[in-house]
């Protein structure tokens, strides 16, 4: 089947509609989630740190960053043999957008209180966005697509692929400046249960099959399941 055809098949249904609100709806809520980590200011997701610190570095938004990066990870499916759907284009932009939004209309908290509510809400908040783009089966966002497609290629697990490429990246951030700290750590130890738990809630049924995507053993993957 042809990239085309199969787009094609993704944007047709009667449950179209649902799919493309879980879809912007979850990728939305990704960038407030990622703003509010940043407003928190106790330690970023993974690639936050990367994207916060080469926008300390370039002078651009953390949320231009995160659309540039996207962009150049995207280019990273070309030799792995990746194949991108509507969800993962659309996830190189709206995320950026939605973060440097949020983040023109949340100011600077003071107050460690206030700053561990931020860091629960956008934790709990990026699992519920996690859940709703992934459920919505329109593909992986590229940073995920990065990580099974590495996985594919290289025939090592998904855990150790994905630990690989989120301590490289942190590692980089924090050496150009990213924010790491004990949100960091909370987010990792967090987010797969997080993420498996929301998918299962906003599971979208398989209109040919009868099937449902749920959670797979990690977040960063949606399977079908009879």
């Amino acid at each position: 089947m042809s990239i085309a055809s199969g787009l094609r098949g993704r944007l047709t249904g009667r449950r179209l509609p649902r799919r493309l609100t879980q879809l912007y709806t979850g990728l939305a809520l990704y960038g407030v989630s990622s703003a509010l980590l940043v407003r928190g200011g106790l330690g970023l997701e993974p690639w936050g740190v990367l994207h916060q610190g080469l926008a300390e570095r370039t002078g651009l938004t953390i949320g231009v960053v995160s659309i540039i990066v996207g962009a150049v990870v995207l280019l990273l499916w070309i030799p792995i043999r990746q194949r991108p759907g509507l969800g993962t284009v659309s996830n190189v932009f709206a995320v950026g957008l939605a973060m440097d939004g949020t983040l023109a209309l949340v100011p600077a908290v003071h107050g460690l209180a206030a700053r561990i509510a931020l860091l629960v809400l956008g934790i709990v908040l990026n699992g519920v966005a996690t859940g709703l783009y992934i459920a919505a089966r329109f593909g992986p966002g590229p940073r995920d697509g990065l990580m099974t497609g590495l996985h594919r290629l290289t025939g090592r697990s998904i855990r150790l692929v994905r630990t690989a490429i989120e301590v490289a990246v942190v590692a980089t951030g924090f050496l150009l400046g990213g924010s790491v700290g004990v949100g960091t750590v909370l987010y990792a130890l967090t987010i797969g249960p997080l993420a498996q738990f929301f998918l299962r809630r906003f599971a979208v049924p398989e209109e040919d099959r009868g099937s449902t995507v749920v959670a797979s053993a990690t977040p960063g993957q949606a399977i079908l399941r009879p």
